[in-house]
């Protein structure tokens, strides 16, 4: 009784028992003796192959000083959100936002359908530039349809326009406008949760978190709102 029988069994045999558990987790469980029976898995050979594809992860990017634009409009990040379970008034599903990379100043539209998107970006171009006076030169989105449709790529050609495309199941590329539609989408959330709006003013909640977030301090904007560093306008 009192002494334990050496166990002499296969180590990887435990390894999946435990659910492909690391071994240094093994290792520490035999030495408090958490479970009984466990062998000795100091010693082991080869690789697991479960583990080499079920546990494998994306390595993160780099991180490397990015580059900014000196102007507005030099670069502008674009993303659809969408669609949502419940329309909005007026029946749109969608919502297109365009971030100013200069100055994070961001404007949003709403879209029944994807197809609309190269009518609002057309809308959307020529406002900005007759506003800031300045030329919208580069356009970075992700690789949907919307964006890549044959009049889209035709008519950016046309206007000498660089498109920069992230690489397929990259988001992490266009970054910037994925994290801005989580962060409208989450303060749209709160505000409609907190005073119990109905859910068909998500739309009116929506372009409020965006005005807001225009006149809300960012660590991207030095000691100024994305308003105040695209308009050079004091806050109104």
């Amino acid at each position: 009784m009192g002494m334990k029988a050496v166990v002499q069994e296969d180590p990887w045999i435990w390894h999946r028992r435990l659910g492909h558990l690391n071994f240094a987790s093994m290792k520490k469980m035999q030495q408090t003796q958490m479970v009984f029976g466990l062998p000795d898995f100091s010693e082991k050979e080869g690789v697991c192959e479960g583990c080499v594809y079920g546990k494998s992860h994306r390595e993160p990017f780099e991180n490397e000083k990015p580059w900014r634009p000196k102007n507005p409009l030099e670069l502008i990040h674009t993303d659809v959100c969408g669609p949502m379970q419940n329309e909005f008034i007026g029946g749109n599903k969608y919502f297109i936002t365009f971030i100013d990379d200069y100055s994070r100043m961001c404007w949003v539209y709403f879209l029944r359908n994807k197809s609309s998107v190269i009518s609002v970006f057309k809308k959307f171009k020529a406002f900005v530039e007759l506003q800031s006076g300045f030329n919208l030169k580069k356009l970075r989105s992700d690789r949907g349809g919307e964006y890549t449709s044959h009049e889209f790529l035709e008519y950016c050609s046309d206007l000498g326009m660089e498109r920069q495309l992230t690489i397929a199941y990259s988001p992490q590329q266009n970054g910037i406008a994925e994290r801005r539609n989580r962060t409208i989408c989450e303060m749209a959330r709160s505000m409609t949760t907190e005073k119990k709006i109905p859910v068909k003013f998500w739309a009116e909640a929506v372009g409020t978190a965006v005005y807001l977030q225009n006149r809300c301090y960012t660590t991207s904007v030095t000691d100024k709102t994305p308003f105040e560093a695209f308009t050079g306008r004091n806050q109104v």
